[in-house]
């Protein structure tokens, strides 16, 4: 049976499923060059454009409203020719958790949510966070729902509505107040200048800051229609932190390098009042239920800080943190649900690898210098910066292999460097890629592979060291275990390690700040024209371009 889900909303995306298979995924911002883009039309075009039969359509993820959700609809029949659209725009929190369990190998597990804007409810109320129980074949047992309320003249009516929606269920549903978690989180984020959505831009500033004593309880108890969240801070947050604006597209940058400490000690607490509110969560769900298989997912399960934490803090539990947890991965989600509603596949089929997204592009006349594994380690290891294009793109937002600018790890001044490619803000750490086996000698590996870059780990005193240029200022690092199954890159680390006895790059995606990450190859080398990129590498024809 062959599904299309396709995700209108921001960072919307359309994918076609088929018999457990992803056949195709495309992000439209990928296409469109729009950072976020919610219209999906250049990829529903892509997807007619390969002429395959679709048995049934969903619509996922929250439309604008029922003419929106109308208008798709009639595009996907009259366009595409597709007779059964199924709708499931008010059940956004599903298929985060529907795409992640079925991911994650478990035969059961809990699915937890962390999301920022879900689906809403009686017009007043968005989901924030839910639990799962998943089993197979589609079986998703909700037992936590926690809304945040869109209007503070919230009515009693509108408060019926939820309490019928969950009357004869088992499903403890609450609303805590104006701010879900992400919300919280997002208070940081708004608050030094960014876009709403920018909340990965928060987590590298949090590292810059410190506990304060006595600093308020952001999630303090709340009545209903009473929103003190920000109200009880002293003059010198309240100043700052009560006038945010929500979701501005406007984008300020208030961290200056000499004068942020205001910023990072708010982005700080913001990050360990909201990691230890999902733990509690876990923990909870986990003492309710005993199941210890967990999937983490939603926006919130890309904090890479947060998802060390959890390690640590239950190390006998088995975690998944997706690596589509944004939105993007949600018309995935939605189809891999309809497929089991309908076909009743009780098969298991863990995620490979996210190197799915888009198509491979004719790379044969790309006009460049001959090149060996060893000439590019060799490249490197004399402070080049690399751009490796190569195959399908990475689906998620993490570059892992095929669009990834890599940098000597061993350079202290490496981020400062790469940051004058990517023009990045100065306080946002990079990653590292390492040799699966060689993950050990560096980083304190709480489990044994993270091979999607969705967990930080500590560096150990040989790594600070000798690979200082990928340690962040509080001494961990976001790493990408990197096996034999991801072959050219996996190659190149063994190359680069017998030229300097180090398996380890910075690896950061392939684009510059504020752009989509590259899709076709005339892109990669528009970046390599517009920026101090040093060279783009094309492993498959074994080339190089290089200014």
């Amino acid at each position: 049976m062959r599904i299309l889900g396709i995700s209108p909303f921001h960072d919307s995306s359309v994918a076609v499923y088929c018999d457990g298979k992803i056949e195709s995924f495309y992000k439209e911002e990928r296409y469109s060059r729009i950072k976020r883009d919610k219209h999906p039309f250049k990829t529903l075009d892509l997807v007619k454009q390969e002429g395959k039969k679709i048995d049934l359509a969903v619509i996922c993820s929250p439309t604008n409203g029922d003419s929106s959700l109308y208008a798709y609809t009639e595009l996907l029949k009259k366009s595409l020719g597709i007779e059964a659209v199924v709708d499931m725009s008010a059940e956004h929190h599903l298929q985060h958790a529907s795409l992640a369990f079925y991911n994650s190998g478990f035969e059961k597990s809990l699915v937890i949510v962390i999301d920022r804007n879900g689906s809403i409810i009686g017009n007043n109320f968005r989901e924030s966070e839910t639990v799962f129980v998943a089993e197979y074949p589609h079986t998703f047992t909700e037992i936590y729902k926690n809304y945040w309320y869109t209007n503070k003249d919230m009515n009693a009516e509108s408060y019926e509505i939820l309490q019928e929606k969950y009357k004869d269920t088992q499903t403890v549903a609450t609303v805590g107040s104006m701010q879900g978690i992400v919300k919280v989180y997002e208070s940081a984020t708004s608050l030094i200048g960014q876009q709403a959505l920018e909340n990965g831009k928060t987590m590298g500033l949090a590292s810059y800051g410190k506990d304060i004593e006595d600093f308020p309880n952001l999630f303090v108890e709340l009545g209903i229609g009473d929103d003190k969240l920000f109200n009880h801070f002293h003059d010198k947050w309240g100043d700052y932190v009560c006038g945010y604006k929500d979701h501005t597209d406007e984008v300020i940058d208030h961290v200056h390098p000499d004068h942020y400490k205001f910023y990072a000690d708010y982005a700080y607490q913001v990050q360990k009042q909201t990691q230890e509110a999902v733990l509690n969560l876990i923990k909870k769900s986990i003492a309710h239920t005993d199941i210890k298989n967990v999937c983490i997912t939603g926006g919130y399960g890309l904090n890479v800080i947060a998802n060390q934490y959890y390690l640590k803090s239950l190390p006998d539990v088995s975690f998944y943190f997706e690596p589509l947890a944004d939105d993007s991965g949600n018309s995935l989600g939605g189809a891999m649900y309809q497929y089991r509603y309908y076909t009743r596949d009780m098969k298991i089929y863990p995620i490979k690898d996210t190197f799915f997204h888009g198509k491979k592009y004719n790379i044969s006349k790309i006009k460049g210098e001959k090149c060996t594994y060893e000439s590019i380690a060799n490249s490197l290891s004399k402070g080049e910066s690399v751009a490796i294009y190569e195959g399908y793109a990475e689906a998620g937002p993490r570059a892992l292999g095929n669009r990834s600018i890599l940098f000597d790890a061993r350079n202290p001044d490496a981020k400062n460097l790469i940051n004058k490619v990517k023009n990045r803000e100065w306080y946002r750490p990079f990653a590292a890629a390492v040799l699966e086996e060689d993950a050990s000698l560096y980083f304190d590996m709480i489990i044994p592979t993270s091979p999607y870059m969705t967990v930080s780990f500590n560096a150990n005193e040989y790594a600070i060291k000798n690979i200082p240029g990928v340690i962040h200022v509080d001494g961990t690092c976001r790493i990408q275990t990197v096996s034999k199954e991801n072959k050219n890159l996996y190659n190149l680390l063994k190359e680069f390690k017998k030229a300097t006895g180090h398996g380890v790059l910075l690896n950061t995606s392939f684009n510059l700040a504020g752009e989509p990450l590259v899709e076709t190859p005339q892109e990669a080398l528009s970046v390599l024209d517009r920026s101090e990129l040093s060279l783009v590498w094309f492993p498959e024809i074994g080339k190089y371009v290089k200014k």
